[in-house]
């Protein structure tokens, strides 16, 4: 499975702490500074960088994986939902998947700053599915160089995960393994052209509201143009920002479909690790609220199957993220919350 377009590819941006090619990526704060590095995000001064390799939407076979999601949001809308086990703990996985069975269409099982180390994703997903659970597996740059994702992506579609998330990835210096080097060898739009020519379905992130804002859909285009069929829009403020974002990405010629992510906090603890994504915008007064009931947890689920509500009745929305986790123990208490959101907002 080749990187055929190494040879055309543009040089990454010298300063870049990511070597990133086709950046920026979400993480740019929100003044326009880097991450990690201490001067502004070297690709807000840049033009998008566009797309020039070849176009593996058509030519690629699809997995059995992405034949059945394909299959289902060919019907209807789907609720996606982080998976909460704890890393590295295969009773977790087995009960947090056994309180999720039957109530999602699939869970995302990527990592957090909190649980940088997990099982590799294939063998994750392994686990998962043994709970007859469809997975959505996401792929991060951070750790693992092209060839080891080549590696992942074939025995992924060999387990038969439903999607598979593109992302370039937090940088190690942002997260709880700081002493870990970073390998970023490629970035989100170049691993998901990998994983269209292995057969997947592919989705990648955008943060409407990470600089530069007026390019974020430029960008999300480029990623198109790799591959990428799906976005998960990353926490925007509600639902009329995300439907903007769609409107400017639909005029310059985008057309995959969307899945906002909906943010979960049922209790002190969801909400500290709500804290912690970059990026983040929420509805005015969403945490105040939960934390502030008599009861956080009924009022979180609340709030969220009201917001996914508002989002899956969005022109282009095919579904929503229920995104969020909390602290080691609350797992099996939080996958629980997950699965009765899940059940308010399935059809």
């Amino acid at each position: 499975m080749p990187d055929s377009p190494g040879t055309i590819e543009p040089s990454p941006a010298s300063a870049c702490p990511k070597q990133m090619r086709f950046g920026p990526c979400g993480g740019v704060e929100f003044d326009g500074s880097c991450e990690v590095a201490d001067h502004p995000c070297v690709f807000l001064e840049m033009p998008t960088v566009h797309w020039a390799g070849p176009d593996a939407r058509d030519s690629a076979v699809p997995s059995a994986g992405a034949t059945r999601l394909r299959g289902i949001l060919a019907q209807r809308a789907i609720v996606v939902a982080d998976f909460p086990a704890r890393a590295l703990d295969a009773a977790s996985i087995a009960a947090c998947g056994a309180a999720l069975a039957g109530t999602v269409d699939a869970v995302l099982a990527g990592d957090a700053p909190s649980a940088r180390v997990q099982f590799s994703p294939s063998y994750r997903a392994h686990l998962i599915r043994r709970t007859g659970l469809e997975v959505w597996t996401g792929l991060n740059c951070r750790d693992r160089n092209r060839v080891a994702i080549e590696g992942e992506l074939a025995g992924l579609a060999d387990v038969g995960v439903a999607g598979v998330h593109c992302v370039t990835g937090d940088h190690t210096l942002t997260g709880a393994r700081p002493d870990a080097a970073p390998v970023f060898d490629l970035d989100s739009t170049r691993v998901a052209a990998l994983a269209r020519t292995a057969g997947h379905l592919v989705s990648v992130a955008e943060s409407p509201l990470a600089p530069p804002v007026g390019r974020r859909a430029e960008r999300l285009l480029e990623k198109q143009r790799a591959g990428a069929e799906i976005c998960f829009v990353n926490h925007a403020g509600g639902a009329d920002r995300v439907e903007s974002f769609i409107a400017q990405a639909r005029v310059l010629g985008v057309t995959m479909s969307f899945v906002p992510c909906i943010p979960v906090v049922i209790d002190r603890a969801s909400a500290e690790l709500m804290l912690t994504f970059t990026t983040l915008v929420l509805p005015e007064g969403f945490l105040d609220a939960i934390l502030a009931a008599a009861d956080p947890r009924s009022a979180g689920i609340t709030a969220a199957v009201e917001l996914g509500r508002r989002m899956l009745a969005l022109d282009g929305v095919v579904g929503v993220n229920l995104s969020g986790g909390t602290s080691p123990g609350g797992d099996l208490a939080f996958a629980g919350a997950l699965a009765t959101i899940s059940q308010e907002l399935r059809p």
